[in-house]
């Protein structure tokens, strides 16, 4: 009996430790922060700008719904073609996260609850997104260093001063 019973603790502490992995490697929002095949012209179009944030960052209505809104795209111009912007919504859709469980489709990855609960006041004072150094909450590459390809972890994390 008390054989099982730690087979049983063994198992369970294992589950705990590859779930917390699984959600400190950015999959916790049920795929993997970018697919094993990239899109061209979304790298391309999307990262002329700004990163090009990983498909899984949001669901997919939230992409549809910034794809259909390129000609105000936070402020600027981002239309694409036709062909181009089908392309890239695609590839965003398909990818996109499906574990979401918000009854809204956040326009802004800042404005998901599992990005504020990452970054809340107590893990990354609101004065901190200020620096000239980092510019503001959207720019996930001034601090965590595997961004473009994907990597949020904590373990890089480097806040600039």
């Amino acid at each position: 009996m008390t054989t099982s019973l730690a087979k049983l603790l063994t198992i369970s502490v294992l589950a705990l430790l590859a779930l917390g992995a699984q959600a400190e490697s950015g999959e916790d929002r049920g795929k993997p922060a970018l697919p094993a095949q990239i899109n061209a012209s979304w790298k391309q179009e999307c990262s002329a700008c700004h990163m090009a944030y990983p498909p899984s960052l949001l669901p997919a209505a939230s992409w549809t719904q910034l794809m259909a809104g390129l000609n105000k795209h936070f402020g600027a111009d981002a239309s694409l073609s036709a062909a181009q912007a089908s392309e890239i919504s695609a590839f965003l859709t398909k990818n996109a996260s499906n574990r979401w469980s918000g009854k809204s489709a956040p326009l802004r990855i800042t404005e998901t609850a599992w990005f504020k609960a990452k970054h809340n006041e107590r893990e990354v004072p609101v004065k901190v997104w200020t620096r000239p150094s980092i510019k503001g909450a959207w720019n996930c590459a001034a601090c965590h260093g595997g961004a473009q390809s994907g990597d949020f972890s904590e373990r890089g994390v480097r806040i600039p001063k």
